[in-house]
């Protein structure tokens, strides 16, 4: 393959070995696009699936839902009649005159009662202790949800970052299919001099440079696809075929949106826990019933058994104005929460305006680059027809052929980037 006249032989045998190289890893690279034909496509719906079903915080999240159900449960069943049933027995013995005093005593005791006790609670102070739970219950829902939205915009930036890998293995392999066919075609014009040995050198270490980004781009590519299955929990070595994203912008209208429930959420908190301390201080009543034996053994027994009804009232007079320290506690948490919230929204507003923006840079930048790889792929096609005639010089042609790569590698980097801040856009309006 080499032309040279007194080192031919040598020539001939690098190049050979340099082709049945590369023939290998061509057999390789088809054997393994085969397999991957063979596997079912992949989508970003399917690793938010996988993500969320394997995800053990959104499991906690609604085991903690579950957990406040039986706490309304608990509440409710605390105002009805709680009954107990109790039990006593005692003697005391006294031998040559010694042993507990008989006056405190009694010598011997039994008591065996049912005892019942009802707690005189208003419907409104219950129903706060009930709506109590149900804000909690709130809380962990908006948590869950903001978990959802962390976990899917986590996959999907990975998801893109292996879809681009994707294209990039995928566009490498198709530029060493030109190269190899060119290569070809150069190796009949060298040994026919029409081009120069030197030339066809210079065009041989492209060749073999792309042949190793390919290569770099495989691997690159199964290490981002592992990354996405580890994300998303899933134990698989085998990279399946990924789906375009299929990203866009969705509108919504963010004044009353999702980011903004958790303030109000907390004040409701607040609200609630000045009911419940207005609760404390209001008179509490309880009424109870017992009946059952109790006796000291000592006279008549079998006549002991009887029952008894009673109640008991308390009322909050002084306390050293402790209400009033707890009402200035609340007040100054409602400053925080309207702090923060002040501060979200004025921060959300520029975020969304800054990703527009950017998402709209991004795609000005894309056009151009579009129209780009157009004019160099028109010029490489131009220069590949010249090159076998032999009416342009090889590094020229490698000269096109590195701007045509670099021009296809920026389009997919903006693409990427495009994506990904619609992803981060989509995060925030809701």
């Amino acid at each position: 393959m080499y032309l040279c006249i007194s080192k031919k032989q040598r020539g001939f045998h690098s190049v050979g070995h340099f082709k049945k190289y590369i023939l290998v890893l061509v057999l390789t690279g088809l054997g393994l696009g085969s397999v991957r034909a063979q596997l079912p496509v992949r989508n970003l719906h399917y690793f938010y699936e996988e993500a969320a079903k394997r995800s053990p915080l959104l499991k906690d999240y609604q085991n903690q839902l579950q957990s406040n159900r039986i706490d309304s449960m608990r509440v409710k069943a605390g105002y009805l009649p709680q009954v107990t049933a109790i039990g006593n027995g005692l003697y005391a013995p006294v031998i040559n005159g010694y042993g507990f005093d008989q006056v405190l005593t009694n010598g011997k005791a039994l008591e065996a009662a049912l005892n019942v006790n009802y707690s005189l609670a208003s419907k409104k102070n219950i129903n706060n202790q009930l709506e109590g739970i149900h804000l909690q219950s709130d809380s962990i829902r908006f948590a869950k949800g903001l978990s959802v939205l962390d976990l899917q915009k986590a996959v999907t930036d990975q998801y893109i970052t292996a879809f681009a890998s994707q294209q990039q293995a995928a566009f490498n392999r198709e530029v060493y299919e030109l190269l190899h066919q060119e290569e070809t075609v150069l190796k009949k014009l060298t040994r026919a001099n029409v081009y120069k040995q030197v030339d066809y050198l210079t065009f041989l270490v492209t060749f073999q440079q792309q042949q190793l980004q390919w290569k770099q781009a495989e691997l690159q590519l199964k290490n981002d696809y592992s990354t996405l299955n580890y994300l998303t929990g899933i134990a698989d070595t085998i990279a399946h075929e990924l789906e375009e994203p299929g990203i866009e912008p969705v509108l919504l209208n963010t004044e009353g949106g999702f980011f903004m429930r958790r303030f109000g959420i907390d004040s409701l908190k607040l609200l609630n826990q000045k009911r419940a301390v207005d609760f404390n201080y209001k008179p509490k009543a309880t009424v109870f019933a017992n009946g059952g034996y109790n006796s000291s053994l000592a006279l008549q027994p079998y006549k002991n058994f009887g029952t008894s009804v009673g109640f008991t009232v308390s009322v909050p007079i002084f306390d050293g104005h402790q209400r009033k320290m707890q009402y200035n506690k609340l007040s100054i948490a409602q400053q925080t929460i309207n702090g923060y919230k002040e501060f979200f929204q004025n921060q959300h507003t520029q975020q969304l305006n800054l990703l527009r923006q950017q998402i709209s840079d991004q795609n000005g930048l894309y056009k151009q680059v579009s129209e780009q790889i157009k004019f160099t792929k028109s010029l490489i096609q131009v220069d590949s027809r010249l090159l076998q005639t032999g009416d342009i010089r090889i590094a020229d042609f490698v000269i096109a052929i590195n701007n045509y790569l670099a021009a296809q590698n920026l389009m997919r980097q903006t693409n990427i980037t495009r994506l990904k801040l619609v992803n981060q856009l989509n995060y925030w309006n809701r």
